[in-house]
This record gives C-alpha cells, structure tokens and sequence, in this order.
C-alpha cells in the first residue's frame, strides 16, 4: 500500500506533515519546566475544543477504549446501574467493557443506522424514580454506521425527568470535528482520543470532566490505577504527570489546537460537513444509500455504504487496497459485509475527498457493481464546484 495516499477509515486519520514536524522532537525531561510549558497548554487548549468553561481535562497514554475505561472506573462501582443503547458496534464495545467491570447495564436495543434511543431513554428514566440508574452512556458518533446521536436531545430527556445520573459521552470521533458541547449539553465526562479529529497518531486518551464527576471519584469503587483521575488531578494541577507521559503527542496536541483554531471552529465543523455532503452526492449518484437510517442521523466524519444485494462491502476494501493502495473502513459486526465505511475526517480536503471517491469507484466497477464510472465523482465535484470559497 502506498503511503503517498491518503486514508480513509475513520482513524487513525491523516496527519499533516506540520504535525508530523510536531512529534518529531528529541526527548525532554518530563519532570523539568520544559514539559510544563507544554502540558498546560494542551490541557487548556482542549478545554476550548470541547466548549467547556466548568470542566477539567485529563489525558491518559492510551486510545478511546482506555478513555470508556477511565470514565466509569472512576464514577461507578460493581453492581451500579448504567442505561445504555445498542446501536453499532462501538455502543456495543462500551456495554462490553462496563459488563466486563461488573455493572449492571439496562441495554437498549437500537436497529443498527439509528441513534440513541432519546424517547425511550426519557420514558426509561422517568419511570426511575428511585434513582437506581447511576450513568447514562451516550455514543455521539456511531463510527460503524456513520450515525451522529442527539446528544442534547438526551440531556433534555433527563432533565425531564430530573434525573441526577451521571451522562457519559463517546465523542471518539465526532470531537474536534462536528459540534460538540460539553458545558451546553451538561455533559458530565466527554471521551475522545487523539487519532480523529486532532489528527496525531493514536496514543493519547482524552476526557473533558464535569465537576460532578469528579465528585463522585471518592465513593467509586471500581478497581483503578493506571486511569485513576485522582493522581491526575493531583499532578496535572502543577503541570506534572504522575507517570512517563507521551511528552511528543503532547507536543503535537498543542500544534493541533493551534491549526483547529486558527482555521476557526465553526470553519472546521463547516468543512467537514461539506465534504460530507460531497461523500453523500456521490451516494446517490450511484444509486446506493447509506446506513444511517434518515438525514438527521448522518454523520459528517465518515459514510456508512450500503452495498447492493448480493455484493460484499469487504471486497470494495479489499481491493481497494491491495489494487490501488487506497484503505477505506470495513463493515464491522451486524453490518459486516453489507456496508464499506469511507472516513472524511481530520485532515481533509474537498481534493482528497475525490480521490477517495473515485477509488472506491474504480474498486466496485471491477467488481461489478452496478455503477456508472465517474458518475460520483462528477456529483461530489458539481457539489464542491458549486460550494467552493
């Protein structure tokens, strides 16, 4: 596979050669000043990403799984209650390893290409009144069927219903992409990593903290070390770490943020969007549907393809990569084979977006697809054209 071409799974994502230049630095004593002048920045810095102002950040080495890990070991004990919905197969790894921990998740179950049940969860948590559920998780962005969840809609929900439960959120692949709110939506923990929107190698877990979270630490009593918040907080308060810290894609991080907001929020979720719309003309064009059930629910990070009866979204990746040396996202669990995933998140471009288009179109046409050549490529590119400056 060639690494001149650009990728597109949902992560790890591009990395631009400026961040590239970022994490390659020589190593630097992580108990001197030096890397505090690093560290209090990203942490700082993240807090604008996720538009918290009450919120504390911590990162651990680690991906996003470490950081579903962290969130309830430091929140919850065995035998707690946890209301969750099963949609795709990244909902399902977090009820996984919640089970896994001993808790006892009340499981909705969800058609794959929905979101997060809202109305249901609101009757769910009404019908609660004595509180035995201690969390509601929440998956922003279901990356397995380019699903984005109402987030808000489920903050409301418990309101409602005056339900004190902790909210959870998997942003893995949403945050620093598509709108995401912490303060607003009441969002008590917010989980990313660093391999999607932040464009950095995978290797940095990160959580935005509500102060309500952190109050409930002491009474916790899922087993903890490595992901305790507590020795976090008490190092990260005077720039420190309590152990070795991943000093380069902290160094990274910053030049993220740097890039993030020098193109300006609104600009970054803007042209993710654009090029999503893109993605979803060339769709279309090729007679195909996504799997995300409606409009509302499609994701502007990566594209859930349908693929026509009797043909394998497998092969499409296959192909596709061993052929053209392009990677696109395979269909993963109740959706493997049925769909290929197209990542247009991080570093993207309309440009780059393209090229992918046109590979997957080179990759079904020798498959027999039934696809006209060129037909999606020609719908994104009027759709760019028309959208451009």
């Amino acid at each position: 596979m060639s690494t001149q071409n650009p990728v597109f799974i949902p992560g790890p994502t591009n990395i631009p050669e400026e961040l590239r230049r970022a994490i390659s630095n020589p190593s630097i004593d992580h108990r001197s000043d030096t890397f505090v002048e690093v560290f209090k920045p990203a942490l700082a810095g993240v807090k604008r990403i996720l538009k918290t102002e009450a919120g504390e950040v911590i990162m651990f080495p680690s991906t996003g799984t470490g950081g579903w890990e962290a969130a309830i070991t430091n929140t919850l004990s065995p035998g707690d209650k946890v209301l969750a919905a099963r949609h795709g197969m990244f909902s399902h790894r977090w009820i996984d390893l919640c089970q896994r921990h001993g808790l006892d998740v009340q499981i909705v179950e969800a058609d794959w290409g929905t979101g997060t049940p809202v109305e249901e969860y609101g009757r769910i948590l009404a019908e609660d009144t004595g509180h035995e559920i201690k969390a509601v998780l929440a998956t922003h962005n279901e990356t397995a069927t380019g699903v984005r969840s109402d987030v808000a809609g489920v903050r409301a929900a418990m309101d409602t219903a005056k339900h004190p439960a902790l909210l959870l959120v998997d942003g893995v692949s949403s945050i620093a992409s598509m709108d995401f709110r912490m303060d607003e939506w009441g969002i008590d923990i917010a989980v990313t990593g660093s391999q999607k929107g932040f464009m950095l190698p995978p290797g940095l877990a990160i959580l935005g903290v509500s102060a309500k979270a952190i109050a409930a630490m002491d009474a916790a009593k899922c087993p903890r070390c490595f992901f305790d918040f507590r020795d976090m907080l008490a190092t990260n308060a005077s720039g420190g770490f309590p152990y070795t810290p991943p000093a380069n894609l902290i160094r990274g991080l910053n030049v993220a943020i740097g890039m993030l907001e020098a193109e300006g929020l609104d600009q970054v979720f803007a042209r993710h969007h654009r090029i999503a719309e893109g993605v979803r003309k060339a769709v279309a064009a090729w007679g195909m549907e996504l799997c995300a059930a409606s409009p509302d629910l499609y994701s502007d990070t990566v594209s859930a393809v349908v693929v026509p009866q009797g043909k394998d979204g497998t092969e499409v990746v296959k192909l596709a990569a061993e052929k053209y040396g392009v990677p696109f996202g395979v269909g993963l669990g109740e959706v493997a084979g049925k769909v290929f995933r197209i990542g247009h998140l991080g570093s993207m471009t309309d440009v780059m977006a393209l090229a992918g288009l046109a590979t997957a179109e080179m990759a079904m046409v020798d498959l027999d697809f039934p696809v006209k050549m060129g037909s999606g490529v020609a719908a994104a590119a009027d759709y760019y054209r028309a959208t451009a400056g």
